[in-house]
């Protein structure tokens, strides 16, 4: 197919396409199938690249790969044709993979592989027709977000778009494909997006951009991204869905459980199921469905988590009938997609699901592995792109004709998502319905009105409840329970001492049936800072058998949610009352200055305290030390350096909790 250089005329030819194959029934890419000789099924893509690279045009045209990551974009623009020059990855184990698959006889033989800061790389290529690459996003991403709002280009990584363009300044090639996350474009208002887009312009490209689903092009995979194309001169438009309801035939999507079916059985491993706190909980989650199905939202009799309290992969258990959730690169022991099969999923079924040859070569051990996939551009969706680049921008035709959609049509998968988690809450209504009737009459456990019990607390601030005393006890718990009203005492082991502080909180409408508040008072007899540790977990111990809540996250909420809860801390004590840790202690407790990211300046400020930022860090830091969660750059890359975040006004972290070893 010759490239058409009009507009008018690409639309025109695009009109007739799609005019063509509707009444054919049939769409572009299932004719690519046929001609390609690809059949359809688990591990397709793998052919589709083989058999596309088998027909790529002889005539060389080559590319610069910046932030290359694993190579999910260079193995999709490989197959499409181009040669892969240099790539460029500042991470070693990445830059590592990328190496091994250069070497010989490999996918990528005699790309040269740059491992270094983008800020001191400078192409070794005479000239170069096209340059890709997407530089690190996790400044606008949703993660980035939930540690600490969007910080967009006022975090450095959102600013490598600047050497995006100074390479593209140097190179000068024909275009440019920068892929990104979606949310790019209305972060900050949408500053960060307006400036980018002059940067290129400035440069002399005209671009082209659009929001796309990976899974709308045959990956197993609903992953949105900001696919921007950038050209010198001539018109760019981007390829017609292969799959899901915007192609032209109508072809399902490419399932998750098709994509893993037929993994070869001398490259697939056995994975282990989940185990730990959570682990059991996946086998009852419907597929499709996350933490959130034991939620009082969903209407679960014994609701664990709090509604939005953990992210949305959060015990996801994958849908073998759909594509999966996007693919994170990093995560904790629960992350998903999890296998519908209650288990992990294995290396090999990643691969599958990101669409990455099953002989491609990545380094590293399991987690190492999971960062690169889900760092990556997934090849298949790079494969459309790619030949729709090759085709359009190097006029170069291939055995089928590809159509491409409108500047004005629109794409539907927005809408679908929402339909999706229609589904899967009526999924979810079934499933608890099945369960309701094993839990009616437990809304609280029927403890003794009254009673005591210890709590050690050792030294590296681990901690377990008992009911008898023994000599290591730390403090001696004393309570008082009706279902509304809840009296606590603490005191150290052995040692009766006089009142201290009191600890008050009020959560209203926390029985939602009888839409009462629970009003909790707790009294401490010590002095001892590790007693307000000793207040938030014998709290925590006591909501858990009442109330089946996971933790106190699940009882007071999200931080970046409103507040429904009140708490105060009152200093009886006259020497606490002058201390300036229990100053600070009581000001955090409160809730001032509480889930807003600011400097010490202004926590002093707020706070009225006339103290060193040494004396505030100190107490700070002993606040952290005892469980309350207190968020720097060095805990959480997204803070800018000199900012702080403290989001709960109690302590939430728990004794594994890495962030108490870390330094403010």
């Amino acid at each position: 197919m010759k490239k058409k250089t009009n507009s008018k005329k690409q639309l025109e030819f695009s009109f007739l396409t799609q005019a063509t194959i509707h009444q054919n029934k049939e769409s572009w890419f299932s004719k690519a199938e046929k001609i390609l000789g690809i059949s359809n099924d688990g591990g397709w893509p793998d052919s589709f690249g083989q058999a596309l690279h088998s027909i790529s045009t002889s005539k060389t045209i080559t590319v610069v790969s910046l932030f290359s990551g694993a190579g999910g974009l260079d193995i999709g623009f490989h197959d499409a044709g181009f040669k892969i020059l240099e790539c460029n990855e500042i991470v070693p184990l990445f830059a590592e993979t990328l190496a091994l698959n250069s070497r010989e006889g490999q996918r990528f033989t005699g790309t040269k592989v740059h491992c270094i800061d983008i800020k001191d790389y400078v192409p070794e290529v005479p000239h170069v027709d096209f340059v890709i690459g997407g530089p690190p996003c996790q400044t606008f991403s949703a993660a980035g977000a939930r540690a600490a709002g969007v910080m967009g280009t006022d975090d450095e990584r959102g600013e490598l778009f600047l050497e995006y363009a100074r390479i593209l300044k140097l190179l000068n090639p024909k275009g440019f494909l920068f892929e990104n996350v979606y949310r790019i474009v209305g972060a900050q208002g949408g500053e960060p997006w307006k400036r980018i887009q002059e940067e290129f312009r400035q440069l002399g490209y005209i671009l082209f951009w659009r929001i796309l689903d990976a899974a709308d092009y045959g990956v197993p995979q609903f992953r949105e991204r900001l696919i921007i194309v950038g050209l010198k001169e001539g018109e760019f438009l981007f390829p017609k869905p292969t799959h899901g309801p915007d192609s032209s035939d109508n072809r399902p999507y490419y399932s998750a459980g098709k994509a893993v079916s037929n993994i070869p059985n001398h490259i697939i491993k056995t994975s282990d199921g989940l185990s730990g706190r959570h682990g059991y909980l996946l086998n009852d989650i419907p597929p499709g469905l996350n933490y959130s199905f034991y939620t009082e939202r969903m209407g679960h009799p014994q609701p664990i988590f709090s509604w939005r309290s953990k992210f949305s992969d959060y015990l996801y258990k994958a849908d073998p009938d759909v594509p999966v959730r996007t693919i994170k690169a990093q995560g904790g022991q629960y992350t998903g997609p999890l296998s519908w099969e209650n288990r992990y999923f294995t290396i090999e079924e990643l691969k599958r699901l990101q669409t990455f040859p099953d002989d491609y070569k990545i380094v590293g051990r399991r987690q190492k592995v999971i960062h690169q996939l889900g760092n990556s551009v997934p090849p298949q969706l790079a494969r459309i792109l790619g030949i729709s680049v090759m085709n359009q921008v190097f006029n170069v035709s291939y055995p089928f004709e590809i159509c491409y959609l409108r500047n004005d049509e629109q794409l539907g998968f927005r809408k679908r998502k929402s339909e999706l988690t229609d589904v899967y809450a009526k999924k979810a209504k079934d499933a608890i319905e099945k369960i309701k009737t094993k839990h009616e009459g437990c809304e609280v456990s029927k403890l003794k009105d009254c009673g005591s019990g210890y709590i050690t607390i050792s030294s590296d601030l681990s901690y377990k409840m008992q009911k008898s005393l023994s000599e290591d006890a730390s403090f001696l718990y004393t309570y008082m329970l009706n279902q509304a009203d809840w009296e606590f005492s603490i005191r150290p082991a052995g040692n009766e001492g006089k009142l201290c502080y009191d600890v008050h909180i009020n959560i209203p409408e926390f029985f939602k049936k009888e839409e009462k508040t629970l009003a909790i008072q707790c009294a401490v007899y010590s002095r001892d800072p590790q007693s307000l540790l000793a207040v938030w977990k014998v709290l925590e111990y006591f909501i858990k058998d009442n109330f089946w809540r996971d933790d106190l996250v699940q009882v007071f909420g999200y931080y970046q949610y409103k507040r429904n809860y009140l708490i105060d801390l009152k200093l009886v004590d006259v020497e606490l009352a002058s201390s300036d840790f229990w100053k600070v202690a009581k000001k955090i407790t409160s809730g001032d200055g509480i889930g807003e990211i600011t400097t010490l300046k202004r926590i002093k400020e707020l706070w009225g305290l006339s103290i060193s930022d040494e004396i505030l860090l100190n107490a700070l830091g002993m606040m952290k030390k005892i469980g309350y969660e207190i968020r720097s750059h060095n805990t959480n890359k997204q803070i800018r350096p000199g900012k702080f975040l403290i989001p709960y006004s109690f302590a939430s972290l728990n004794e594994r909790s890495l962030q108490r070893l870390t330094s403010l």
